[in-house]
């Protein structure tokens, strides 16, 4: 996601970035390192990427019927003090959800078991979505985080030499995230969505044709 940092003179805890966080504000705040960020709006393509990755996952909800949602507004608090971020999709556990101490008051998750999936697409800051994201949604316990580069634009050590779009599935095994990546007609595999048919091409696309992307 691309960001613009607001000035502030001191690091802001996720407390204070929860009680600052304006009421029914139509822009989007993330806390990055104790910073309050705006997060402006992504690009037509990305917003198109992530409606489709949106839409297509809750198809598959309603299509299985599973206990699970994507709620329209959602605030993480991961382990460390000094982050909050909203991802751009995610999935949560209708019955996980009630042992949420701040989700009825403020919509806040605290528990990564909470979590089905967490979806970021990744925008010209790149490198929130692969190490700080990464790390933080690794650490609350979030079993499954996809990295949407659409563009291609994440560092070499992550999607290779040449770049190419990639979509990274990070999948918790034994506390780790274990990586598998997926381009062109490869099929996605999701342990949150087994029988979801999505290859990462077509998410690239958002559904549409080549000729509709130029």
């Amino acid at each position: 996601m691309q960001t613009q940092t607001e000035t502030r003179t001191k690091p802001v805890t996720f407390d204070e970035f929860a009680v600052w966080y304006p009421e029914n504000s139509v822009k989007r705040y993330e806390l990055h390192n104790g910073v309050i960020v705006e997060m402006p709006l992504g690009t037509g393509r990305h917003s198109v990427v992530t409606g489709f990755t949106r839409d297509e996952i809750s198809a598959e909800i309603r299509r299985l019927k599973l206990p699970c949602f994507i709620p329209g507004d959602c605030l993480l608090k991961p382990t460390r003090d000094e982050a909050g971020y909203q991802p751009d999709v995610i999935v949560l556990d209708q019955a996980a959800i009630a042992g949420e101490p701040r989700w009825d008051r403020e919509s806040i998750i605290t528990m990564g078991s909470s979590v089905r999936l967490a979806v970021e697409v990744v925008s010209t800051n790149w490198r929130d979505d692969y190490f700080f994201k990464a790390s933080d949604y690794e650490e609350m316990g979030i079993p499954e985080y996809w990295i949407v580069d659409y563009l291609g634009l994440g560092g070499r050590k992550f999607i290779g030499n040449p770049k190419q779009p990639t979509l990274s599935v990070c999948q918790l095994i034994d506390g780790e995230y274990q990586v598998k990546q997926f381009r062109g007609d490869d099929q996605v595999e999701s342990l949150a969505f087994p029988e979801l048919i999505l290859t990462a091409e077509v998410i690239f696309r958002a559904g549409l044709p080549p000729s509709a992307l130029r």
